[in-house]
């Protein structure tokens, strides 16, 4: 698998991903009617504007398989919510599912954690919701539990959990011991 920064002409493959990871992730956690009202033709253009307007101070990384498809995408930037101490924030990583527990989140987060450290950022936020079990994956890899706050998705509230790395470099280094 080919780990690289995205273009816009990714666009329709991250929404791809975005929308179906959604749905494999979230399914018995999230009400199905929610899920299935997810369109990748909505996301495209969301995508095509991330990675054109703010490609540049909010990286995206997509896991490409052999045949060219990807498979997986991280985003990554400046924290958005001003409450934590934390100055840059994981936005989102999603892996469709057939493609996980290969080491790809972990090689999508390296390459956003480095992308942050170049741009002198030393911290980094997430949000995971409660339910989800992917939480597992940050709480591997030794985070502060910051806070929590509730959510609505689809007309129903959800549990979130803000996880803070306080030292990206530490961050970094364990992500490299994870990756050996």
């Amino acid at each position: 698998m080919q780990i690289r920064r995205a273009t816009k002409e990714d666009a329709l493959g991250i929404a791809k991903v975005h929308v179906e990871s959604w749905k494999e992730t979230y399914e018995g956690i999230i009400s199905q009617e929610y899920l299935a009202s997810l369109k990748i033709e909505d996301r495209k253009p969301l995508w095509e504007k991330n990675l054109s307007e703010t490609a540049d101070l909010s990286p995206v990384f997509v896991a490409v398989n052999p045949g060219g498809e990807i498979v997986g995408f991280a985003s990554f930037g400046k924290e958005r919510t001003g409450k934590f101490t934390a100055d840059g924030e994981l936005y989102a990583i999603y892996i469709l599912k057939a493609n996980q527990r290969r080491k790809l989140g972990l090689r999508l987060l390296h390459e956003g954690i480095e992308a942050l450290l170049e741009q002198n950022y030393t911290s980094m936020l997430v949000w995971v919701l409660k339910q989800n079990h992917s939480r597992l994956f940050y709480e591997s890899l030794q985070p502060n539990k910051a806070g929590e706050e509730i959510d609505k998705i689809g007309g129903q509230e959800y549990v979130e959990l803000a996880y803070v790395w306080n030292d990206l470099k530490s961050l970094k280094q364990i992500v490299v011991e994870k990756l050996i």
